[in-house]
């Protein structure tokens, strides 16, 4: 039924939308009813007929189409025709449109309505007016037709049979057989009976009991197609019709008779038994079937699947909708603060402009009426008729009036304040980034993998290295790298880009950091790697910085001996920063030659390099005269308790030099050219001390 109601759009004709009624075929291969292609006709100017070839039932091969652009020359403004499908209409000929949307001409010469249930010949059409011109209603491609008129238009017998075949069958499919007078849709069929029933007919005529109870009943649809399929028995030859079909002729691939092999048409080809070609041609159809059934049931799988699919589709479309409602309500939150704060603005800006302008507003009319005032007593005064007394008096009053009218100078009546609003809203980027927001056809990135093997401490920095996991194919753009501050705080962004390996420097020692990694790309951040614990050295190794160091020191030994090119003390720093725990180092006097005196301590980063250390407050020293060449000085830096000792030969130097020290310390030494100083670091804590707790009341970095 479905491919029949497919089918019905070709049997209906495009102008009237009805199913054709003497169908005939123009030169262009189309189809239009007889009477329909009376109603489009139209008549061109006699003067100014297009070129073009007459309608000819000889063959297409004689048709030529007008040239269009020839025939736009008649305009509806010069010549008072109206056009369709580029060929010229008759003049005030209104356009009317079929039932399928083509556009359809009416008749030059009124005529009545075609009735498509009279059947008309061509006959007896009235005559065609000359130059009359059809113009196909699918293609637009116009025809001046000849004398013959319509009737040089072959008739589509094949259509036609083919459009009343469909209606009847159409018909007796959809009606019950049963009812008496206006028949009731059919709603199922008697494979047995080979009669369609409507519902009141099947309950009264064919009750599911007894022996009707073995009947198949199925839906119309099904019981048409069944009953149009059912085969014909043939037993007879076409060719002699007296003979019964015997043989099967294996090369002509057809059953014959036995007087077809006497005649000599198949003697000469391989004739088998028809029962036995019979049964081996069902055995190879069973046998193709059996495959077909596999793709039937893979198919079926495979449908099952699909619908599957539907189901998820549809959840994970109710979750996505939800989520783009809300970030768009969370855009719209947003602009609505924004809104909010702007109004705010412009609020702001109209009081404080109401108020200027009232203001002088206010002083304007004061100093308004006081000179109206002043003026009317001058008049008055002008009034006077005693000369003395106005000499008295004059003198004094053109001065007020000259003051009062350098009061009314320049700027005085120049309005303090514009009506406009210099605030102009900078909505272009928004509006543009919203009209570029779009869906990212990706998804975030796999959680990246650690490459333990290539993750390591030394000192107090770190490297660590990862990679995508080997099976991902989602673009990544960068990673995001973060640590905690070593003592189980918050973790922190250390690094952004698209390397998988990174070193971070300037860690605390003796510290336990936790690190974990996350790869991004345009649709968002994916999840984290698993979380690597990594711990620095307890024990620091370490030279002097040459990168901070005064441009007079002068490094040597691998950057562990400096001395100084400069009469002045110069600073130098070690490369390495502490923060927390106990840190101990030496420093050897290699060349001393006794002044001045060189100074040892811990320094910010930040110290004065020009200067004996301790000179600012940056810097911490110990200054000792009894220093030779040969000592060493030992310097201990506890941040638990926020002590520094200093040491001269294991000694020792009095009580402790400097409490409550916090934040990043650097080894520090300040000399002149007169001495040379080698460090030495990787040392374990002297004996004599015990690192104590932190004070619970301090403050440790």
């Amino acid at each position: 039924m479905a491919t029949m109601d497919e089918m019905e759009e070709e049997l209906k004709c495009p102008v009237c939308g009805s199913f054709y009624r003497e169908p005939i075929i123009l030169p262009c291969s189309h189809n239009i009813c007889l009477a329909c292609a009376r109603n489009i006709l139209v008549q061109t100017p006699d003067a100014e007929s297009p070129q073009s070839s007459r309608a000819s039932g000889s063959g297409v091969s004689d048709y030529d189409y007008l040239d269009l652009d020839k025939m736009s020359l008649y305009s509806e403004a010069d010549s008072g025709y109206g056009s369709y499908g580029g060929f010229v209409s008759a003049p005030t000929t209104p356009c009317q449109k079929s039932p399928n949307g083509v556009r359809v001409f009416p008749p030059s010469v009124p005529q009545p309505p075609p009735q498509h249930h009279l059947l008309q010949h061509p006959g007896s059409l009235p005559p065609i007016p000359r130059n009359s011109c059809i113009t196909c209603p699918q293609c637009h491609r116009s025809l001046i037709l000849d004398e013959r008129g319509l009737r040089g238009f072959a008739k589509n017998r094949v259509l036609e049979g083919v459009v009343d075949r469909y209606q009847q069958s159409k018909a007796a499919a959809l009606k019950c057989q049963l009812c008496e007078k206006s028949p009731k849709e059919a709603t199922v069929m008697c494979e047995q009976c080979d009669v369609f029933y409507c519902d009141s007919c099947r309950l009264r005529c064919h009750p599911p009991r007894g022996p009707l109870a073995k009947h198949r009943l199925v839906p119309p649809a099904q019981g048409r197609i069944s009953r149009r399929a059912s085969p014909r028995k043939i037993s007879t030859c076409t060719e002699h019709e007296l003979e019964n079909l015997s043989m099967y002729c294996v090369q002509c691939k057809m059953p014959v008779c036995y007087q077809c092999l006497e005649e000599g048409k198949h003697g000469t080809h391989e004739v088998k038994a028809l029962g036995a070609m019979w049964k081996l041609h069902k055995g190879q159809l069973s046998q193709a079937l059996t495959g077909l059934s596999d793709r039937a049931t893979e198919a079926k799988e495979f449908l099952v699947q699909l619908r599957n699919m539907v189901q998820h589709i549809q959840e994970n479309g109710v979750e996505f909708e939800a989520c783009l409602v809300a970030q768009c309500d969370a855009l719209i939150e947003a602009l609505n603060r924004r809104k909010a704060q702007l109004l705010s603005r412009v609020n702001k800006e109209h009081e404080h402009k109401l108020m200027v302008v009232r203001d002088q507003i206010s002083h304007c009319t004061v100093k308004l009426r006081q000179t109206t005032g002043l003026m009317e007593y001058c008049l008055e005064v002008i009034k006077e008729n005693d000369p003395s007394g106005f000499l008295q008096i004059s003198d004094a009053l053109i001065r007020r009036v000259h003051m009062t009218e350098s009061q009314w100078g320049k700027g005085t009546l120049t309005p303090r304040m514009t009506s406009d609003f210099d605030l102009t809203l900078d909505s272009g980027p928004l509006l543009q980034t919203i009209h570029q927001l779009d869906f990212v056809q990706m998804k975030v990135p796999a959680a990246p993998m650690l490459q333990l093997e290539e993750c390591c401490t030394q000192n107090n920095s770190a490297t660590l290295s990862w990679k995508q996991p080997p099976l991902s194919t989602i673009a990544v753009e960068g990673y995001i790298l973060e640590l905690d501050d070593g003592s189980g705080g918050a973790f922190r962004e250390v690094y952004v880009g698209t390397e998988t390996i990174c070193t971070v420097d300037g860690l605390h020692f003796m510290s336990m950091y936790k690190s974990r990694v996350k790869a991004f790309n345009a649709s968002g951040a994916g999840q984290y790697s698993k979380t690597l614990i990594m711990q620095t050295s307890d024990i620091a190794w370490f030279t002097f910085d040459p990168v901070s160091a005064h441009p007079d020191i002068i490094f040597s030994n691998n950057n562990l001996t400096v001395t100084c090119s400069s009469y002045d003390d110069r600073v130098v720093l070690g490369s390495a920063a502490f923060s927390r725990g106990v840190h101990y180092w030496e420093m050897t006097v290699d060349r001393y030659d006794n002044h001045p005196d060189p100074t040892f301590g811990v320094a910010r980063g930040d110290v004065l390099k020009d200067v004996m250390l301790g000179k600012d407050d940056k810097a911490w020293a110990m200054t000792d005269g009894g220093i030779s060449k040969g000592a060493t000085i030992g310097v201990l830096l506890d941040f638990t308790r926020g002590l520094l000792i200093f040491l001269i030969n294991d000694e020792q130097q009095g009580p402790v030099a400097f409490e409550g020290l916090e934040g990043n310390y650097y080894p520090a030494i300040s000399l002149n050219r007169n001495v040379q100083v080698t460090l030495h670091t990787g040392l374990p804590i002297p004996d004599f001390y015990t690192p104590g707790e932190a004070d619970p009341n301090g403050s440790v970095c």
